[in-house]
């Protein structure tokens, strides 16, 4: 029987191995891009490019790495470093995202995390809201993946080409590696 403590940490390493790969997919794109494409306005008021969806990507790591750092297992997103060098230069924002990947292999091996707070901010109040290096993990790879979804809507229009796996869930990928893996139901012929 498995105790739940190393349940959680097979489910932190599934976590970590989810958010590896999704970095990596974003990498080999960033890494693959000129400057100009990587800083081309979108958008009727042009506030889109490509860096400033992978710099947005790379502040939620960061968020995530200065919270635990801190030791005070405060998570804050709101606060966050906005590098505008992440969104010019893609060889940085390339290399940002190889330390991210080795940050988040390095939390595989560290002890166990405690619980988390999730510092959240709205007009009338900060809330604290309970939370874990788990549900923090989960919650980076949909928000990587939502952000590469529109970074694939913004390339098709510049006419790059990106894999038809670009910005798609691990969940969307396992479910469509399972539906062509099925057979076909027979049909039912009804008489």
């Amino acid at each position: 029987m498995t105790s739940p403590q190393s349940r959680t940490s097979a489910a932190t390493a599934c976590l970590i191995e989810e958010n590896r790969l999704t970095l990596a997919q974003l990498g080999e794109l960033v890494a693959s891009l000129a400057p100009d494409a990587y800083r081309q306005a979108f958008g009727e008021h042009g506030r889109h490019t490509l860096g400033k969806h992978v710099r947005h990507i790379i502040d939620h790591y960061d968020a995530l790495f200065d919270g635990l750092a801190r030791g005070a297992a405060v998570i804050d997103y709101e606060q966050r470093q906005r590098d505008e060098a992440l969104e010019l230069w893609p060889q940085e924002a390339a290399r940002r995202l190889g330390q991210i990947k080795k940050r988040l292999a390095a939390l595989a091996g560290a002890p166990t995390v405690g619980a988390l707070t999730l510092g959240y901010p709205t007009d009338d109040e900060a809330l604290a809201l309970p939370s874990s290096l788990n549900r923090e993990l989960a919650f980076l790879t949909s928000h990587s993946i939502h952000h590469m979804a529109i970074i694939a809507l913004l390339a098709e229009q510049a006419a790059l080409h990106l894999p038809a796996s670009f910005g798609v869930h691990p969940s969307t990928l396992r479910h469509w590696q399972r539906a062509t893996a099925e057979p076909a139901a027979p049909s039912r012929r009804r008489a």
